[in-house]
């Protein structure tokens, strides 16, 4: 998903890695008598701590593959996949079990609860495969834990005698059984009514709020509008969601091509991204923080024009109109700054192939160049 470049600092970790998870060119080639399909391409990715992530594409795309990848179900042809000071892929399958069991919670579509157990035996059953708590402890935490989804009544019935949307509370229920870190759910309101779906998205926004980090497949749209952050599959790349959003006229392949060319930059609060008067060579789109936007006029002094946050951009002028920067734009002083860089050349293309983008681009320009004018004039 482009080069991870810029400054920023890492926590010390055995891996290197200041994210809760994070995928390093991760490739999954599947080799069969028909030939090899390639479900995950070249992937890097970064998820933080509290995030609540969904993860949408076309059937086939490779969602469920990269998730596989994350939760060790599944491990990667190439490259690294990291998860705190784990290195995922690399642990061996008795390990392995073990690790996912403490530290990631899966949630199924279809439940996958064991039909022969009650459902506090289900939501017991992690702790028992991973030696955690004590007899007693389990029973308590487990009746804690349907408590949490309104399930405590249900206690000592088969999973069958549930509607399938309490039979997904009990699987959210038994996600959570070891305390971990992360929940991964695949598809987990694909099988419930509207209604039923809601509830159980209600429970992951609480969730996040208590500060737990999800990742969520899911076909639905609304939902994922919801959620902190959305990951754009498509042929086993992922779009960068922002340009997606910003430029909704751009094909799915102008996307691709245009996450791929993504230069990934990180700012210090204060720090200087553009200044006034200096050329530069990026397009600038912001995917963490804020900036301002700061204007000095012929006389000296300076204004501050403009505040730009998640999902804007900046440094458009310069590049379509072949002029210097026209104002200086630093990072906010209280927060650092993440952007999406995309090269001259790069952003020139997307804008000249696509005319409803640079209609929108161009709309953009001559609204700042306005306010810019009008700052001149004060």
């Amino acid at each position: 998903m482009g080069k991870k470049t810029g400054k920023g600092t890492s926590k010390d970790s055995q891996n290197g890695s200041e994210h809760l998870i994070e995928l390093r060119q991760v490739v999954k080639t599947y080799h069969s008598a028909a030939g090899d399909f390639t479900a995950i391409k070249s992937v890097d990715l970064e998820v933080d701590t509290g995030e609540f992530v969904a993860v949408i594409g076309k059937s086939g795309s490779g969602k469920s593959t990269l998730i596989n990848m994350i939760t060790g179900i599944d491990r990667p042809t190439t490259g690294q996949v990291l998860v705190g000071d784990v290195q995922v892929n690399k642990l061996r399958e008795g390990k392995l079990a073990e690790w996912r069991g403490r530290n990631i919670g899966v949630i199924f579509q279809f439940f996958q609860l064991l039909p022969t157990l009650t459902v506090i035996e289900n939501v017991m059953l992690p702790m028992d495969f991973c030696h955690m708590y004590s007899m007693r402890e389990r029973k308590e935490r487990a009746m804690h834990l349907l408590e949490q989804v309104d399930l405590t009544e249900h206690a000592r019935k088969l999973p069958s005698r549930l509607s399938g949307g309490q039979q997904q509370r009990v699987a959210i229920a038994r996600a959570m059984a070891n305390d971990p870190p992360i929940l991964v759910a695949d598809e987990p309101t694909g099988n419930l009514d509207s209604r039923t779906a809601e509830s159980v998205f209600r429970l992951f926004e609480s969730l996040v709020e208590g500060g737990k980090t999800i990742l969520m497949v899911t076909h639905d749209n609304d939902l994922a509008e919801r959620v902190t952050r959305t990951l754009i599959i498509s042929d086993g790349e992922i779009i960068e969601e922002y340009l997606a959003e910003t430029f909704p006229a751009l094909t799915e392949e102008q996307l691709i091509w245009a996450t791929r060319n993504l230069d990934m930059k990180a700012y210090a609060p204060g720090e200087v991204i553009i200044q006034q008067g200096v050329p530069h060579e990026d397009f600038y789109l912001i995917t963490r923080g804020r900036v301002e936007v700061r204007l000095k006029t012929a006389n000296e002094q300076e204004f501050l024009i403009d505040r730009l946050g998640q999902g804007q951009y900046f440094g458009e002028i310069a590049l379509l109109r072949g002029v210097a920067s026209t104002a200086t734009v630093r990072a906010a002083p209280d927060a650092p700054v993440r952007v999406a860089a995309l090269g001259r050349e790069t952003f020139t293309k997307l804008v000249s192939e696509s005319e409803v983008t640079g209609d929108t681009v161009d709309e953009v320009i001559r609204a700042r160049l306005d306010t810019i004018e009008e700052a001149n004039d004060d």
